[in-house]
């Protein structure tokens, strides 16, 4: 075991992965290192608790993290994250001796520099910032063609069934020019896309911490970067989503045309109960507002399946609205009980049997959505920021596959001539569709 060793293990959102890449970044900069779990002095467990089965992960996590361990006084286990801010200090054991919630992340380095000096010690750094906190600068990681920048922490809307607010406090805009400055830097460290992020990106600077620019200023002032040749966001909100959101898509070149876009519900009676502020009506018409702008965007959603209270007719709805809207893929999941919500309390429960019924037969017509979506690809020409190279064989024993994402986010996978083509461009025609991916054949070389 090396003394300034870690181990990071992620659940959860992007958001959550980004956190985790800057934790990294700040303990190697104090001279850590990264390793094995079997090998690390220090382990991290970056938390998600929006929905209960991820919650269940972390804890048999940290019964796997024991078992590796052998429990030993000498590893210091930290859980950080939402699960750390709903469980607090009841987390507390012979190796868990940090506890840092969504905001107390920034202060992890620190904190995990001093437990391992003071062996005794135990902290947690569970209270909400008044603002949004810059955080210390890490090593810079080795080049990559994707970036992703965090603009805001938090939510306002408290919808019935989301415990985001409670672990990750109200909504904090961060000030335009730190933004800004981060996504210059991983421009000059290679990066030729940057997705922004945010628990309600719409809702960027309306918060008393903002700094006057709205979000599709801000989209504007990101843009207009050098280098930069895509950019992308989540999370959008459909109640705050205004026409200069929607205008976007128009009038920024480099914005992909693509959005996830949750709409969690298709009944009009379930959204009101969940709190969501908009109905099935007002979500259409922001769907053909944004294909007036961008007829070629592909939308994806989030969905909920029996949300208590859901009748027949309100799943059918919803896959009604499904269909309306022509997603090429979603997040579903049936609904769960988060502590402390609205909707916890909420007495006409769904029987799982009946929630797993219609989730099945809710990913059974995504699945015809999507593989309808990829099928109407066959024939077009596409541009691909590459990634890393594929597992998929090239056909062609002088190629290697390659694989990357188009500007709408769909995996393609283009056979290259051997080389490290990390982060480049190529133009290619795609020539199959599969299941959850496409195969293209390259009309130019990698720039």
């Amino acid at each position: 075991m090396i003394d300034n060793s870690f181990h990071i293990i992620t659940f959860g959102c992007q958001m959550n992965v980004h956190d985790s890449q800057w934790l990294a970044r700040a303990l190697e900069a104090r001279g850590f290192c990264e390793a094995p779990l079997e090998e690390a002095r220090v382990v991290v467990v970056n938390t998600c608790s929006v929905r209960e089965k991820p919650e269940q992960k972390v804890m048999s996590t940290l019964g796997r993290i024991r078992q590796v361990t052998g429990n030993s006084p000498r590893v210091l286990v930290a859980v950080t994250g939402c699960v750390a801010q709903q469980l607090g200090e009841k987390l507390f054991s012979r190796q868990v001796r940090l506890v840092a919630g969504s905001d107390g992340i920034s202060g992890a380095p620190q904190a995990i520099e001093r437990l391992l000096d003071e062996p005794a010690l135990r902290l947690s750094l569970l209270d909400f910032t008044s603002h949004y906190v810059e955080r210390e600068p890490g090593a810079d990681t080795p080049s990559t063609p994707v970036g992703f920048v965090n603009i805001m922490q938090g939510c306002d809307n408290f919808c019935a069934y989301c415990i985001v607010p409670y672990t990750r406090g109200r909504q904090k805009s961060r000030l335009t020019p730190a933004i800004l400055d981060e996504c210059r830097h991983l421009l000059d460290r290679g990066a030729r896309e940057i997705t922004l992020l945010g628990q309600n990106v719409n809702a960027f600077g309306r918060d008393t911490h903002g700094d006057g620019v709205s979000f599709a200023t801000l989209l504007e002032k990101v843009a207009a970067l050098p280098g930069l040749k895509r950019l992308r966001y989540v999370t959008p909100h459909p109640k705050d989503m205004g026409p200069e959101d929607v205008a976007a898509f128009a009038n920024i070149p480099q914005l992909c045309p693509r959005l996830h876009l949750p709409l969690q519900a298709g009944s009009d009676a379930v959204l009101k109960r969940m709190g969501r502020k908009y109905d099935s009506a007002r979500y259409l018409e922001l769907v053909a507002s944004l294909r007036d702008a961008r007829p070629d965007i592909a939308l994806s959603t989030d969905l909920i399946v029996g949300f208590p209270g859901e009748t027949e007719e309100d799943f059918a709805a919803t896959l009604e609205l499904m269909r309306a809207s022509d997603f090429m893929s979603s997040f579903s999941f049936c609904y769960s009980d988060r502590p402390g919500t609205r909707a916890s309390r909420f007495l006409d429960k769904i029987a799982p049997d009946v929630q797993q019924d219609r989730l099945l037969r809710l990913q059974a017509l995504q699945e015809e959505l999507s593989q309808r979506w990829l099928d109407a690809r066959v024939g077009q020409e596409c541009e691909v920021l590459l990634e890393n190279a594929s597992r998929r064989e090239a056909t062609d024993d002088s190629l290697q596959s390659w694989q990357g994402r188009d500007i709408y986010g769909a995996l393609v996978h283009v056979p290259l001539p051997a080389g490290d083509h990390t982060g480049r461009l190529v133009n290619a025609r795609i020539v199959e569709a599969k299941k959850h991916s496409l195969v293209a054949e390259a009309t130019g070389q990698p720039w």
